[in-house]
């Protein structure tokens, strides 16, 4: 994992309105590489969060899965 990946959450996050699959976006990965910097951002690219999340709360997405929309409930 690197800074400008595109990353899912494999966890709920419900106090920031986040579910397991959301697509994110790497800002800075901490130097123990223990937590990464997450951006969320809705579908007309505006911010709605960034977020400390621990590496294993994220994972790199995959070539062949297929983005999904929702709507935001928080």
């Amino acid at each position: 994992m690197k800074e400008l990946d595109t990353v899912v959450v494999n966890k709920d996050i419900p106090e920031y309105g986040i579910e397991r699959g959301d697509i994110g976006v790497v800002l800075h990965i901490y130097e123990d590489k223990s937590a990464v910097e997450v951006e969320f951002v809705s579908g007309e690219g505006t911010t709605l969060g960034v977020m400390t999340l621990r590496s294993e709360d994220v994972r790199l997405m995959k070539s062949d899965e297929i983005l999904h929309v929702r709507e935001l409930t928080v």
